[in-house]
């Protein structure tokens, strides 16, 4: 059986959470290839470079960046024509509701919080994949918006 490969991009400056979403990522069950970049400057270089034909799969998009952080980020991907169509599942430590709301707003797939645990960070991980995938990455219903490790 042939299994659908995700190409994922990752954005987050901290190295040993990156180092933490690989190694998770590769004990899951999802087959993907992981992309990663550190700052929102980067990112957005990264997607614009790769644009339109080789866009990641599913950007998940940490918030507290240097340089451009992922609020900037998710406003400018939405507001750009060849972009706007990414999936963009927001992971990040903070769980501000008024911050979640936001997003939510501005049309990220999915909100996740980062689990300080592996293997409820490996759960989550696989379950954005299956969960957004299934959907197509469409923005579900408000109450199911945040997903929980």
């Amino acid at each position: 059986m042939n299994q659908f490969t995700f190409n994922i991009l990752l954005a987050d400056d901290d190295v040993d959470d990156c180092d933490f979403f690989k190694e998770a990522l590769e004990e899951t069950s999802v087959q993907a290839r992981l992309f990663m970049v550190h700052d929102g400057v980067q990112l957005m270089n990264y997607l614009e470079k790769n644009a339109p034909d080789n866009l990641p799969d599913v950007l998940f998009l940490d918030l507290n960046m240097p340089r451009k952080n992922g609020l900037e980020c998710i406003s400018e991907i939405k507001q750009n024509k060849g972009l706007a169509e990414v999936p963009i599942i927001i992971f990040s430590t903070s769980l501000d509701s008024e911050i979640v709301e936001t997003l939510f707003k501005k049309g990220a797939s999915y909100y996740i919080r980062k689990p300080g645990d592996f293997s409820k960070l490996k759960k989550v991980i696989e379950n954005a994949l299956t969960t957004a995938s299934a959907e197509n990455f469409k923005q579900p219903a408000r109450a199911s918006f945040v997903l929980q490790s």
